[in-house]
């Protein structure tokens, strides 16, 4: 039998086909980053993404699936096709008048919503806000790490959820357990997972083998506050950066040795929960009765000075930003966030000063919240915001004010986590692959967020 010949096109047919080929690739690789750990790759809440839409053709985001979810603050993570949460178990039944003591640990397929695999342990919460765990689960190198709300401390095969090491953070080191808890999530850096735990004796800091979950070492004598590490680059080497219940300090992340620390002691009590935010030369962290601190940090030696510390009265007459859930960001010389009782504020990053604010945003309530994503490359004008009353907000945030583009309800507010307003949807999103997944106290969320064109 004579082999077929394979045809020969005209070398421009060949060329567009070529073209074509490239562009769909372009095209599903815009949307290839994942969400593998508490605000995104960098833990700066942001994605660079050109396909997100402009705007929403209706008042309710369609869901591409949803699934049943216990109680629980913290944000799905999403790494290699799954998508990773932690709950406070199932809704008790009606009749079951004491719920069971528990945390679980929970891996969904991205595609559809089907579990993966779970796993559950005890937890017997002796903190405030029992509604759930509140750390975001941190996924690397194939582990998925996470801690509960008490100090149990998980890493698992990510595929298969087999545990392979585990500690119980407050039975085995003298925690001085937070009034609401561990919070900050697992930060995984040259095969170390750096835990803030809040124990005495300087085991505030904690890091552990990646591998065997061994203990390297452990740093700084101080109280936990609720915020996560984040890793920076610092004259020339990684920097990781703890705020504390009580400072402000960059460590060593092969030893724990402290570079510089800056005091930031609280009026009330250690109270601090978003992210610091870094803008390569800025540090800024903000907290609901302590104000706002915004740090140099010096490009070429391993040192860092204050350069402004602005606290209000009280709760209610703020300075600067008083920030409770929400993360501040810093675009270009101005700052934007959200107050204490969720007014957008816009401040000039040298000096704290109010340029403007709105109330536009969320309604303004005690400890209201919005969730900013800031969006690079093409699209870097615009910011992806949600709100604690479920609504996704498309909006840019500039000196001239707030622009809201496109809004429309996402989730359900949820009342276990807070009894009043109709409740809260307190978690912070994640987005990848053009899905943005977002849960409340009762379920997981899926959506796409990507422009059909």
């Amino acid at each position: 039998m004579q082999k077929a010949s394979t045809p020969r096109f005209p070398a421009s047919i060949r060329l567009c086909v070529s073209l074509s080929i490239a562009c769909c690739f372009f095209v599903t690789s815009t949307h290839a980053e994942d969400w593998p750990q508490w605000r995104g790759v960098n833990r700066d809440a942001t994605i660079d993404d050109s396909g997100i839409v402009d705007s929403f053709d209706q008042r309710i985001v369609p869901r591409k699936w949803s699934v049943e979810l216990g109680g629980g603050y913290s944000g799905p993570t999403v790494a290699d096709g799954r998508v990773y949460v932690t709950d406070r178990g199932p809704t008790p039944a009606p009749d079951e008048l004491t719920p069971p003591e528990i945390e679980r640990v929970l891996c969904f397929d991205a595609s559809d919503g089907s579990l993966i695999w779970s796993h559950q342990y005890d937890s017997v919460y002796q903190i405030d806000y029992r509604a759930g765990p509140r750390a975001s689960v941190t996924v690397h190198a194939g582990k998925a790490i996470a801690v509960g709300a008490m100090g149990h401390l998980h890493c698992f095969d990510a595929k298969t959820g087999d545990i392979l090491w585990k500690h119980d953070l407050a039975d085995q080191y003298d925690i001085r357990m937070p009034f609401w808890g561990i919070a900050a999530a697992p930060l995984v850096v040259d095969g170390l997972v750096i835990q803030i735990a809040g124990g005495k004796k300087d085991d505030c800091v904690m890091a552990f083998d990646l591998e065997t979950g061994v203990r390297k070492w452990n740093a700084i004598d101080e109280r936990a506050g609720y915020s996560s590490p984040i890793l920076i680059e610092q004259a020339g080497q990684q920097v990781v950066v703890c705020w504390t219940g009580e400072s402000v300090s960059a460590l060593d992340p092969k030893t724990g040795n402290v570079h510089w620390r800056i005091e930031m002691l609280p009026r009330n009590m250690p109270i601090g929960v978003p992210t610091p935010v870094f803008d390569g030369q800025h540090l800024l962290v903000s907290s609901f009765y302590d104000g706002t601190m915004l740090i140099r940090v010096h490009p070429d030696q391993l040192s860092a000075e204050k350069m402004w510390h602005r606290i209000g009265v009280d709760e209610k007459n703020t300075d600067a930003l008083h920030c409770m859930i929400s993360g501040p960001i810093i675009k270009g010389d101005h700052v934007y966030g959200v107050d204490s009782y969720g007014e957008l504020r816009c401040l000039e990053l040298k000096t704290g000063d109010r340029v403007w604010e709105s109330d536009k945003a969320v309604p303004r309530a005690r400890w209201a919240t919005v969730h900013i994503i800031q969006l690079k490359g093409e699209s870097e004008n615009r910011e992806i915001m949600m709100n604690d009353r479920g609504h996704l907000i498309l909006a840019t945030l500039s000196p001239d004010g707030y622009q809201e583009h496109s809004r429309a309800a996402l989730i359900k507010p949820t009342r276990q986590q807070l009894r009043r307003r109709g409740g809260v949807a307190w978690a912070h999103p994640a987005i990848a692959d053009g899905m943005i997944y977002i849960r409340s106290d009762t379920e997981l969320v899926c959506a796409s967020i990507t422009d059909p064109e």
